[in-house]
């Protein structure tokens, strides 16, 4: 007996790769598992069509680049990512799964309240989190944080300036003051 999913359309994150440098091809592969919206940067349209994707939107499309059947362009005055992100808000999608090479989340600070956003770079994602967050990790897995305001957290002792290490297997909490927090972990 075969198991069927339906996913609908918009459920999962989109993915907008913006510059994948050496990003894992099998972290791709997993992003790409249910068929997110796929948004690429026309300066690397190229590179991922050579990988076998099929793009469904492109942004600022380079000239002279011919792209895929049934693939929307899309072009906006300015900052890249304030043309995907606002894009992303338009069309109701809830959450983006973004692809850079060096980004930090905290650029995108600006969208955070509006649509769910994590950012990965071929070492490490980031995403924000509302103060009450929990996770459940194993001993020894590390946060990366910058603390720019007091935050608490159970089962999580500071190593270093921006390095927090689990203590025990289990469920980390967080509660700060502050609208939300960043955490970053390793790949």
């Amino acid at each position: 007996m075969s198991s069927h999913h339906i996913v609908r359309e918009k459920q999962e994150p989109a993915l907008y790769i913006h510059e994948l440098g050496n990003f894992s091809e099998e972290y791709l592969g997993q992003l790409l598992e249910w068929s997110p919206t796929l948004i690429v940067n026309g300066a690397v349209y190229e590179k991922v069509l050579s990988l076998g994707l099929k793009v469904d939107v492109v942004l600022n499309t380079l000239e002279g680049i011919a792209v895929q059947e049934n693939t929307k362009s899309i072009i906006g005055p300015g900052d890249e990512y304030n043309t995907v992100m606002n894009y992303l808000i338009s069309e109701k999608y809830p959450a983006v799964n973004v692809i850079d090479t060096d980004k930090d989340l905290a650029d995108l600070a600006f969208y955070i309240d509006r649509i769910n956003i994590v950012l990965f770079t071929p070492e490490e994602k980031s995403y924000a989190v509302k103060t009450g967050f929990s996770i459940w990790k194993p001993a020894g897995s590390v946060f990366l944080i910058n603390v720019v305001s007091y935050f608490e957290a159970t089962n999580l002792r500071q190593e270093d300036e921006r390095v927090f290490k689990v203590v025990e297997d289990g469920f980390v909490a967080f509660t700060f003051a502050t609208e939300f927090l960043f955490l970053t972990e390793y790949l």
